[in-house]
């Protein structure tokens, strides 16, 4: 078996014991055993835990990235690409179960590192966001504002539309959610 092969290998077992044991209980030598390689195979390629759990966030990261780009449609406003990024990030993360592993870590227990994996992607999604909302402003499809609070703003309030409120009502539908989302930053409350 190739190098490569290997790394990859062991990338693809480590993925599988996060999701499964989450970061606190996941050890080099379960790794190992998923991957079918000697432990030291492992520090071939990672010299521990940390290096190895980055880089599968990297790599989460960077489908996260290509998934935003991939719905981004430069023709369409911008609300209509908001909605539809969003949409499919947080597909993407709900179907992915190193997210939902390293959620509930981090709420039962509060590992950091779950935690911090966590801070790790919300802070890539917000950075893109921003990004997004000032070339919306320089295009005039929206009001000057502060970008990274509008940003944030509107992050919180797609997760409290998608994840929150499912917890005291009935979920959303899609179209709910775009519906509330769009009554709430583009028209406002007031008649």
């Amino acid at each position: 078996m190739a190098v490569v092969d290997r790394r990859q290998q062991v990338l693809q077992a480590a993925t599988k014991s996060f999701s499964l044991f989450g970061y606190k209980a996941t050890t080099m030598d379960q790794v190992a055993k998923i991957a079918n390689v000697g432990k030291g195979t492992i520090y071939t390629f990672f010299t521990n835990k940390e290096q190895l759990f980055d880089e599968i966030l990297r790599d989460v990261i960077l489908e996260m990235k290509m998934i935003a780009e991939r719905e981004i449609r430069r023709d369409k406003p911008f609300f209509d690409n908001l909605h539809r990024v969003l949409d499919a990030l947080l597909e993407f993360r709900s179907e992915h179960e190193l997210f939902i592993k390293l959620s509930q870590e981090s709420l039962d227990f509060g590992t950091p590192q779950a935690g911090e994996g966590l801070d790790k992607i919300e802070s890539v999604v917000l950075e893109y966001l921003e990004r997004e909302v000032e070339q919306a402003i320089r295009q005039g499809e929206i009001k000057p504002c502060d970008p990274q609070i509008v940003s944030v703003v509107m992050f919180r309030l797609y997760i409290a539309l998608t994840a929150e409120l499912s917890k005291v009502h009935v979920p959303l539908t899609k179209e709910q959610i775009k519906y509330y989302f769009h009554l709430f930053l583009a028209e406002g409350l007031s008649q």
